[in-house]
Order: structure tokens, then sequence, then C-alpha cells
């Protein structure tokens, strides 16, 4: 069978790394002329995303990717605290977890050597659509075009392919504007290393402002340790963190910024929330090139409303089917998830594809319920972050947050943190 795969990001190139493995002619087009032409921030795969991951590509590839991860389980507790640094409580204990957190970057390449000359960098796709027979068909933007037994589009939130099927968006903003960067725990002052800790935090306060914070230590935290297989672009701990507001005027002119003008216009806006000093300084001390900013994206979280189009030979996955904001951490995991169900039914079809519009429903009715629930989880926060936004949500966050913190110190055998009380 011949594939067309349009897109290639983790979902993209998993799923040509898997169809590749299993013996289909796959080719996965990307805008992007390097792999590495992404962002350089990390995503979560939990244990369902990474079985699916070694369904996809050989023994080898996981080895590395295991060694280049850093373990949810090594790290500290989790944290979520308030706008003046105050502790709030812990996480659940990861003490157990099979999670990683990984490179984007690092995860891109070497999903990109599994698919190996099957990837064709720097074909952008315009259209998409069918011959006079039917057979699908891409086009690009130098007007040449190739046609495929099926086309998987695999780009994303504003993606081509979904559009064209959905006659129409697939998803819609969510509400919320991110601004995302990367700091080295050693850039910090002692007092905030010793608050932030070697975890994930999470901080909130009124008026639609988060502050969330996650640490990551390929080297120190590997998932496997073999150091000779470590290709992790973080070669030590870091926080990678991400700064949410409402969208509005005032919040969309910051995404015409760049570097340390960014910064400084962030942090200003923290401050004006009444923020304490110290918990901006993770945003004062990042690399001022990789600060970035984006929107959040959001499909409906109910599965009915998911791929809303009949099955055939075009189809799609990840978020061009269930366009996820990053608050879960699970949209990457879910696209991957994707891929593999998608191998799986293309792996029992006859040689003559007459059965691949059954085998696209029966992939595509699992998409959806994966993309329902993935949703649902990432909206709770989007929700209770845009509800601090409201007057009573404001009084509520400055009112009720000094007692969680008070009855958090009062617990026994609680961690110590620094102390976080200052202006």
């Amino acid at each position: 069978m011949r594939v067309v795969v349009v897109g290639g990001g983790i979902g993209g190139l998993a799923l040509g790394a898997g169809l590749r493995r299993i013996g289909h002619e796959v080719t996965v087009f990307d805008r992007d002329s390097e792999v590495a032409a992404t962002g350089g921030y990390h995503i979560t795969l939990d244990e369902r995303a990474q079985s699916a991951l070694a369904r996809l590509v050989a023994p080898e590839i996981m080895r590395r990717l295991l060694a280049s991860g850093s373990a949810l389980r090594l790290r500290d507790r989790d944290m979520l605290w308030d706008y003046r640094g105050r502790l709030l409580g812990y996480g659940p204990d990861l003490s157990g977890s099979a999670s990683i957190d990984v490179d984007r970057i690092t995860l891109r390449t070497l999903l990109a050597e599994a698919v190996g000359a099957d990837l064709c960098l720097g074909r952008t796709v315009t259209g998409v659509g069918t011959d006079d027979t039917g057979i699908p068909r891409v086009v690009f933007v130098d007007g040449a075009s190739v046609t495929a037994d099926l086309v998987v589009g695999a780009d994303g939130t504003h993606s081509i392919v979904a559009r064209h099927l959905a006659a129409g968006p697939t998803n819609h903003p969510a509400g919320l504007i991110g601004f995302s960067g990367r700091t080295r725990l050693a850039d910090l002052d002692p007092a905030e290393r010793q608050r932030l800790g070697t975890r994930s935090t999470m901080g909130i306060g009124p008026r639609g402002a988060a502050l969330y914070v996650g640490f990551l230590d390929p080297v120190g935290n590997a998932a496997l340790d073999a150091p000779e297989l470590n290709m992790s672009i973080t070669t030590g701990p870091t926080y990678i963190w991400g700064a949410m507001f409402p969208e509005s005027a005032d919040t969309d002119a910051l995404r015409r910024l760049h570097g340390s003008a960014l910064q400084s216009a962030l942090i200003a806006r923290f401050r004006d929330r009444k923020w304490a000093r110290h918990t901006l300084e993770v945003i004062a001390r990042a690399e001022p090139a990789g600060v970035a900013a984006f929107r959040f994206n959001a499909a409906s979280t109910r599965a009915t409303d998911l791929a809303p189009w009949t099955a055939g030979r075009i189809t799609a996955l990840g978020d061009a089917v269930h366009a996820t904001p990053p608050t879960a951490g699970m949209g990457a995991g879910a696209a991957i998830q994707d891929a593999a169900d998608l191998v799986t039914q293309l792996r029992s079809l006859s040689a003559d594809t007459t059965d691949l519009p059954a085998a696209i429903g029966r992939y595509e009715a699992q998409a959806r319920q994966r993309g329902a629930a993935v949703l649902t989880a990432a909206m709770r926060t989007v929700r209770l972050i845009l509800a601090t936004d409201t007057t009573p949500g404001a009084v509520a966050t400055a009112t009720l947050t000094p007692l969680l913190a008070a009855a958090a110190r009062l617990r026994p055998n609680r961690r110590r943190t620094a102390n976080t009380d200052d202006v």
C-alpha cells in the first residue's frame, strides 16, 4: 500500500516509522527544512504512549529514547503554589510512575531516523483531495502533486487535511495564550532552587495568570542508565516553564515581542497581578532566544464531534483530529497512540485494500474516544485558570490561597521549602 503522511511532527513520524517497519510504501512530507526546526521544549510520554511507540520503532530506538528521557519517578513530588510562592499542596506520588519527559527535538530526531529516506523535508502541502478516479491526491506549494492509496493528515492544529475532510475548522481558540522558555537550574538563586526543587510545579493567581515550571534532567534522572546512548539536547538540570494568560488584545500584543523584550513584558504582566518577585526569577533567567508565544487551541471534548467525516481513503491523527492544549501533557502521547492504532488496522488489510474504509473507520472510532478523554483532562486546567479571571474567581483565589497555604504549613511531616512570603 502506498501511504502519504502530511506532517512530520511526532505523530506523523511515528506513523511513518510504523508503516515502514511493517513493509508499506510510505512518504512523510513536512514543510520544515530541518528535523531540529521545532520547539526545544519537553513532552511527557506515559506508559501507554511508550507501549504504542514500542510497536512502531525498533527496540534500539526505544533504548536510546529511554536513555535520553528524564524519569518522573526520580524527581521530587510535584508541588502547587500560589502567586506569592507559598506552598498549597503536593501532587500524587510518582515513585512508581513509568512516565518520562523528553526533549521534543530529541524525540523528533529519533523518529526521523526511524523513518529514514522516506522523510521528505522542505515540502509544503497546500491542498488535498481526490483525482477523477477517486484516488487521494496531495498538492504542494510549487504545483507538484502525488497520489496514494491512503493520505493521513498529521499536520497539527491548523491541519489542511482535517479542514478538507470536515469542510471547516476542527478546533477553536481555548482562551489562553501561552509563553514558554528554558532556564537552567544552576542559573537561579539558591533560595529559588530550593523552593522549586527537582520537581515540576504549578503556580496560580488571580486574574487568569498561571506559571507551570517543569523539571527536566535527562542526565541525572535518566530513565535508562546508558550514558553512551543519551542524545538529549538538555545536558543538565533544567526548568521548562510555561506562562499563561487569558487571551485579550493586550496579551495578543505580547506575541509580537521576542527574546529579552518578551521576558521583560511577561515579568511586568505578572508583577501587575501582584506576583512575588522571586517567583518570576525562572522567567528572568531564561535563555532569551528560546522564549516563545503560542495560542492554546482545543477541539471539542465530545467524542461524537471529533473526526466529523465519513471514513475513507483520507484521514488524520493527533492534533489534526483532537487539538489539545498542553495543560495535561498528553497531546504528543495521544498522537503516538493514534499512529499505533492506525498501523494495527492497516496491518490486518488484504492486499487489494478493498477493506480500507472499514479499517479507517475502526481507527477513527478509537481516535475519537482517546481524543475526548485527553481533551477533557486538559480543559479542566484551562477552565480553572480562566475562572480566576472573573471577579468572583479573582476574589476567591486571593482569599482562599492564604488559607490553603496556612493549612499546608500545619500538615505533619510536610516537605520543607524556603520562606517564600517576600514581595
